[in-house]
């Protein structure tokens, strides 16, 4: 019985022993873990608000040039790095080396420049129109009398009356010499007072004929046929008046502005054409590029230069949808350069797109930043990470974004209370952040409070955590 106590208490000793031990690991362990934490103290400070994006740097204009014809290059003008003006001739091609239609246009300038000057000095045009018209009008007025004509008698009674009296004086004189002639007419055919008298009488039974003729016609209606024929040479007339009158308001005030146009056109035509043989920069900038050599044959399409305006500096970014409306034209940013170590440089937002575009079922908008100090260490092509100052908000409580956390889905930092070696999660509400910093808007948290930026994952009591947010 004795044995069995002492077994008893040996058991319950060793018991005691292991629970104040476990207890003392346990306590040891804590502390050890406690004196591992990375701690911050929650405080008051300033906060800007970033949108932060990476993109390439790219000139504000660029272009490759290339030639229009074929030819041998006889001079370059410039080299790398050159500035060069808009409309700078850049190179030329040998004169001898280009197409013959080429050489012979300079012919064709001096007609075409003639011809402009021609236009805009002579009044001859302007005379010939006027002319033109005066005569159409003439033309049209005959030819309205004539239809009008048609829709009475062929002639006035006077008029009728005459041609009778011409017809009885024809058929007298006809028969004068018809009387005549009957006088010699036994005569023989050599005989010349004979064949005079046949030849007047014949002439006088001519014209009684033809006398006779026109009385009878100026005694009938005009006919349909003769209707038709005048209204067809009054429609013809009135168009010919109508394409002259004009004519002649085009020209009456001095050259139609259309002609001058037209010949201005022909002439820079041939210009252009006579100028290819020149390739010229399209704007002002630098030569970035230079791909050609003097002697070089070249081919329509073939790439001799690289111009970009290299006095803007742009980035172009793709913000997300859910930060685009936070950004607007004219915000302040802040730019940085992997191949350019320790050095920010300084930016505006220059334009916002108005549509997004759908990339792998996110959208996104281009936002393009103009660098304002940016010096000759950036170059167009660099990746460049840009930081978009979207708010500046002062004396707020701040927390480090690394300090919060996912815990079943909601963000949540870890307090460690004072006297305790257990960090205790806490919810926590997020306004405005920076890279590094978040502003808290809504928590239990209080300035001084101590937040775990390592907590492990045995203190989540909804199992393991996220990082930071």
């Amino acid at each position: 019985m004795k044995k069995a106590v002492i077994i008893v208490l040996i058991i319950a000793v060793l018991g005691v022993g292991v629970y104040f031990g476990s207890q003392f690991i346990q306590k040891n362990n804590a502390s050890k873990m406690a004196e591992s934490f990375q701690t911050v103290t929650v405080e008051r400070g300033d906060l800007t608000a970033l949108v932060g994006a990476t993109g390439i740097v790219r000139s504000n204009q660029s272009a490759i040039l290339t030639w229009e014809t074929n030819g041998q290059i006889g001079e370059i003008n410039v080299q790398l790095d050159d500035s060069v003006a808009a409309d700078e001739i850049l190179a030329s091609l040998k004169q001898s080396s280009v197409n013959q239609s080429i050489i012979l246009a300079a012919a064709d300038l001096v007609a075409a420049q003639n011809a402009l000057d021609d236009l805009l000095s002579s009044s001859l045009p302007r005379a010939q129109a006027q002319a033109a018209l005066a005569n159409a009008q003439e033309a049209l007025d005959i030819a309205s009398d004539r239809r009008e004509s048609k829709d009475y008698k062929r002639a006035s009674q006077n008029i009728v009356d005459q041609a009778y009296a011409n017809y009885i004086l024809a058929q007298d004189e006809a028969s004068k010499w018809e009387q005549r002639y009957d006088t010699v007419d036994n005569r023989p055919a050599e005989d010349p007072e004979r064949a005079a008298a046949f030849s007047a009488w014949a002439q006088a039974k001519q014209k009684l004929a033809q006398a006779e003729a026109n009385w009878r016609y100026l005694l009938l209606e005009p006919d349909s046929l003769e209707i038709a024929i005048a209204d067809g040479n009054l429609v013809l007339a009135q168009a010919q008046y109508d394409a002259a009158l004009k004519e002649w308001e085009r020209l009456k005030d001095g050259p139609d502005p259309d002609d001058i146009r037209a010949a201005e056109v022909r002439i820079a035509s041939i210009e252009s054409t006579i100028d290819s043989i020149n390739l010229r920069a399209p704007f002002g900038g630098t030569i970035t590029e230079v791909l050609s050599k003097t002697g070089d044959q070249i081919a329509p399409g073939t790439v001799s230069f690289r111009i970009d305006d290299l006095s803007h500096l742009l980035v172009d970014v793709q913000i997300p949808e859910v930060d685009i409306n936070r950004i607007k034209v004219g915000m302040p940013t802040r730019i940085t350069f992997d191949a350019i170590l320790n050095e920010e440089y300084s930016g505006n937002v220059t334009e916002v797109a108005r549509v997004g575009t759908n990339v792998g079922g996110s959208v996104n908008f281009n936002v393009t930043i103009e660098l304002s100090d940016a010096d000759e260490q950036v170059l167009t092509g660099m990746t460049a990470a840009v930081n978009i100052i979207v708010s500046e908000i002062e004396d707020v409580i701040i927390i480090p974004n690394r300090a919060v956390r996912l815990q079943d889905g909601k963000r949540v930092v870890f307090v460690l209370k004072p006297g305790e070696i257990t960090p205790q999660a806490v919810p926590v509400t997020i306004g405005a952040s920076s890279d590094t910093y978040a502003e808290v808007i809504s928590s239990e948290i209080k300035v001084g409070d101590i937040l775990v930026l390592n907590p492990p994952t045995q203190f989540s009591p909804g199992g393991p955590m996220g990082g930071g947010f």
